[in-house]
């Protein structure tokens, strides 16, 4: 009865200190992300994913995009420290495009005119590569894991065959590094979701005027992009900026979040921000879905690839319907276009300040 007693007990405390019934509910996810901050898209959708009892983050893999991939991994370990999540693996990927580079994208640019959002090489925020630039939430003292992304992604679905999902933030690099090293690594995954891409936005973004098919995450890979879209994914989920610019990160939203008292909360609250006129929950849309599918009210299928001719429009979405789909094999794409965006305000509030869950096993 004694030894019986004691199973007991630690049964209890290993379900309390999880919440009952979450270690088995868990979905896996790996987040790969170009991970600007501190704050913002980027660091608030690991957020989400990490605050949420229905996600079981195995990792985050880091990918150069909106800040170079030092730099992203910086705060990224930062964040963690800030919140008590230093049990998540950050893996450092990709610190460069497969092709595209800042030299040619800058020719380019002479020729077919100015892009407003560069990423890393943007002028006004533009650093060399092996410095982090600002940190205001200040320097981690933890460190990346010794492996890279792409050997952690292909490493991770092999010993959870069928079970993880791949959140793609950012530039899809590492994916493709992945599939290049491992033709299975899409296949032995549950599902891709990414946020990315642009259709016909209805928005007064001048971003889109002129480019309502051009989307940074895309644009600034674009072989990587054709690449990961073509692979025999089981599924494949995307979060267009048809469905984004619906959205709208506001002072007020901040402010709701800020009046938690949790670490997440008060780190959102100090280092959340706004820029310029136009700032839609991009990221945070894409993990909040895959979370809670009923947020989306509205979706359809379409095939889905990249422009790599070198012309203007390198690097914009391409689109079919299945009847006019080209004959060279595509994947079908599940693409949302509408949502209940108070459902997700509302969502986004409770998550970022609920307390911070307790780390289920380490990976």
């Amino acid at each position: 009865m004694f030894c019986e007693g004691k199973w007991l007990i630690a049964v209890l405390l290993s379900l309390s200190a999880v919440g009952w019934g979450q270690a088995d509910s868990r979905r896996k996810i790996i987040i790969d992300q170009d991970a600007a901050g501190p704050a913002g898209t980027d660091q608030q959708s690991i957020l989400l994913l990490l605050q949420s009892p229905k996600a079981e983050v195995l990792g985050i893999t880091v990918v150069t995009g909106d800040f170079w991939l030092k730099s992203e991994v910086a705060h990224t370990l930062r964040t963690l420290e800030i919140i008590g999540r230093t049990d998540i693996p950050v893996v450092a990927g990709a610190e460069y495009p497969l092709v595209r580079s800042k030299q040619e994208t800058e020719l380019w640019e002479q020729r077919y005119g100015s892009v407003s959002w560069l990423g890393a090489w943007t002028p006004r925020f533009y650093h060399p590569p092996d410095e982090l630039g600002e940190m205001p939430e200040g320097k981690p003292s933890t460190k990346p894991a010794d492996e890279d992304a792409a050997h952690f992604l292909i490493r991770l679905v092999h010993k959870y065959p069928g079970e993880v999902t791949i959140y793609e933030g950012g530039p899809m690099t590492n994916l493709a590094l992945a599939i290049a090293i491992d033709p299975e690594f899409p296949k032995l995954a549950e599902e891709l979701i990414f946020m990315g891409a642009s259709l016909n936005p209805q928005t007064k973004n001048p971003e889109f005027a002129n480019a309502p098919r051009h989307e940074f995450n895309l644009w600034f890979d674009p072989e990587a992009a054709h690449i990961v879209l073509r692979a025999p994914w089981k599924k494949i989920v995307c979060t267009p900026v048809d469905i984004s610019v619906k959205t709208e990160m506001t002072m007020e939203l901040i402010n709701r979040i800020k009046k938690g008292t949790t670490p997440v909360a008060q780190y959102i609250g100090k280092y959340g921000r706004l820029f310029g006129e136009y700032n839609y929950l991009w990221d945070e849309l894409t993990a909040a879905a895959w979370l809670e599918p009923a947020l989306i009210t509205k979706k359809e299928t379409r095939f889905m690839d990249v422009d790599l001719d070198r012309g203007p429009g390198y690097g914009n979405t391409l689109t079919w319907s299945d009847r006019d789909k080209p004959a060279l094999e595509v994947q079908p794409v599940e693409v949302q276009l509408d949502l209940d965006v108070e459902r997700l305000y509302t969502m986004i509030v409770e998550l970022l300040t609920a307390p911070t869950p307790h780390p289920i096993a380490a990976h």
